[in-house]
């Protein structure tokens, strides 16, 4: 990674979040395949701790939640005897809370379909928010127990659960049977019925597997490695979150959720630089201090006085 220029880091990142796969990225940019995977190791640890930091005391009204499959290595049925029930192999399931209002992403887990996943979602999106919101889900039933657990009685949680038609056996398999129907179920507090509704969630299930490349059915680009699913999801969603103007609001999500004021630009630039922490070097201040990496997240206009810096430790 360390001989690709700046602008060449640029261009491999710009592919990879426009839905190019890695080889692909390779053939449009000239970068080597591992080149590719080291960039995308470096950048993701970044691009989620920044994520993890920036969005906090969310102004969030109405929230919604859902879980898109993927698999890792290989589907369920070809997992090797040795491999099978590990993590990582097989089934893996990205779970992710949209809010409705400015369609940033809260919060977003890779796990297993089961309790401790949606455990882990519904703590950390509850840690984020600055009111009481209203919730949606479909009817996972681990939710439940999952958002009481967070939230206590403090939310207003409805379930939103879809009734599908039985289709022909040739269409069974790629196209989804119709929906016949929906059954809301408040759950907790007093929920809104018109704003039942995971129509934005899975519409982002949608950008998702156009947008990354590791998510579309059908062909060999998944990720053999769960590390670098979590590495690509990272990504996306910064780019989604703080660079990506969506086409409804004419704003980046982190825009309209109050998070910056500016649309960002990803420009990654391997740099190092000094964070005060327990190191084992002393600058000229006495300071003890201990090199990092960190990736710079430009406004659109580039001025070095509004530079905005995400230290990865």
């Amino acid at each position: 990674m360390n001989r690709l220029t700046a602008a060449k880091q640029s261009q491999v990142v710009a592919a990879l979040v426009e839905g190019n796969s890695i080889r692909a990225t390779v053939r449009m940019t000239g970068a080597s395949k591992n080149a590719i995977q080291r960039l995308l190791a470096a950048i993701g640890p970044v691009c989620e701790a920044y994520q993890n930091r920036a969005p906090r005391n969310l102004p969030c009204r109405r929230v919604q939640c859902d879980e898109i499959w993927s698999f890792c290595y290989a589907k369920d049925k070809n997992v090797p005897a040795d491999k099978q029930g590990q993590f990582g192999y097989g089934d893996v399931w990205t779970w992710t809370a949209l809010c409705a209002d400015t369609k940033l992403i809260c919060s977003w887990k890779i796990g297993t379909r089961g309790a401790p996943t949606a455990y882990a979602l519904m703590h950390d999106l509850e840690a984020r928010l600055a009111n009481r919101i209203q919730l949606t889900t479909d009817g996972h039933r681990v939710y439940v127990e999952a958002v009481e657990s967070a939230f206590g009685s403090e939310i207003d949680y409805a379930m939103l659960v879809k009734m599908y038609g039985n289709d022909s056996e040739s269409e069974k398999r790629y196209s989804p049977a119709g929906c016949i129907g929906c059954q809301m179920t408040a759950i907790s507090g007093n929920p809104n019925p018109k704003h039942i509704s995971t129509s934005y969630v899975e519409r982002q299930n949608l950008t998702m597997r156009m947008q990354m490349r590791r998510f579309t059915r059908l062909t060999n680009a998944f990720s053999k490695k769960v590390q670098n699913l979590g590495y690509a999801v990272a990504l996306h969603f910064m780019h989604y979150n703080f660079c990506r103007v969506h086409q409804t609001l004419r704003v980046t999500p982190a825009m309209e959720a109050g998070i910056t004021e500016k649309r960002y630009s990803l420009w990654w630039k391997r740099h190092r630089m000094w964070q005060r922490n327990k190191g084992t070097t002393t600058n000229r201040r006495g300071t003890k201090t201990s090199p990092t990496f960190c990736v710079f997240l430009l406004t659109e206009n580039f001025c070095p006085s509004r530079m905005y810096a995400a230290i990865c430790p």
